[in-house]
């Protein structure tokens, strides 16, 4: 009875017009499986010719790093999860010895935080172009190092491609070098069977070059200076065992209370 109730009190449905011809076409309808799988292809084709000088760097680099975690007793797994996770080569070649050394929380903070400290200035440059990308956005601040912010930054993408699938293979293309170098130097290092003393020189002469070049990027080196001057200063008070904190604490202290200084230098020059 209450069905029959409702059936009577329920007006009929209305007809809704047909849809355009062009919507029962799978291919032609805008968002598609198939057309977004058109715009990732397009996109990957564009990105990688821009990463192919950043998987030469990135495979000699990435293959050092493998191997000196494999002769200082690290299994190979231990070199791609960190390679997967932590993605900043100069802090991975550190940890080698933080993690062959005593446990020091706060030193292993501090110095991470030091290392990494420039990508904060990465993320703030690249808030307008990765704002607006949805869950892409996500993935790109955390792959965000110094070569994908270099070419996400400065390359000009191609008409008709999709920017944001552009930055995402960019940089996921970059983390795919430095993972599979990092795994199969892990895999090497185990093959080895030469001298590998000295390898580790391979993290001295990375920052070597990387101050190199910020100095010749510089147009005044108070900053430099400041680096160099407290460290050598606090090696000779504090020993070697013991300098990097204070070190640190002392760089942070003095470009904060040069940091006016030093904009003016740079403005003036």
């Amino acid at each position: 009875m209450l069905l029959l109730l409702y059936l009577l009190c329920t007006p009929p449905p209305r007809r809704l017009a047909p849809l355009p011809a062009r919507c029962y076409t799978c291919v032609e309808t805008e968002g598609t499986p198939m057309q977004t799988k058109g715009i990732k292809r397009k996109a990957l084709a564009a990105a990688f010719p821009h990463t192919i000088p950043i998987l030469t760097g990135f495979g000699f680099l990435g293959m050092a790093y493998g191997i000196q975690m494999s002769v200082n007793g690290f299994p190979f797994y231990y070199p791609m999860l960190m390679a997967m996770t932590i993605f900043g080569g100069s802090l991975e070649f550190v940890c080698v010895s933080l993690l062959m050394s005593r446990f020091a929380p706060l030193e292993t903070f501090l110095v991470a935080l030091l290392i990494q400290a420039r990508h904060l200035f990465y993320g703030v440059a690249m808030l307008d172009k990765y704002k607006h990308l949805g869950w892409k956005r996500f993935y790109l601040i955390f792959g965000l190092c110094d070569e994908s912010f270099s070419i996400n930054c400065s390359a000009e993408v191609p008409e008709g491609v999709d920017k944001g699938w552009f930055y995402f293979f960019v940089t996921l293309l970059n983390q795919s070098y430095w993972v599979c170098a990092a795994t199969v130097g892990g895999l090497l290092g185990s093959l080895i069977t030469f001298d590998t003393m000295g390898l580790d020189f391979v993290m001295t002469a990375m920052f070597v070059v990387i101050f190199l070049e910020q100095w010749l990027k510089e147009k005044q080196h108070l900053s430099s200076l400041i680096g160099v001057g407290a460290s050598v200063l606090c090696l000779v008070l504090f020993g070697p065992d013991s300098f990097l904190v204070p070190a640190m604490c002392v760089i942070l202290c003095l470009l904060t209370l040069c940091r006016k200084p030093i904009e003016k230098a740079g403005d003036a020059l």
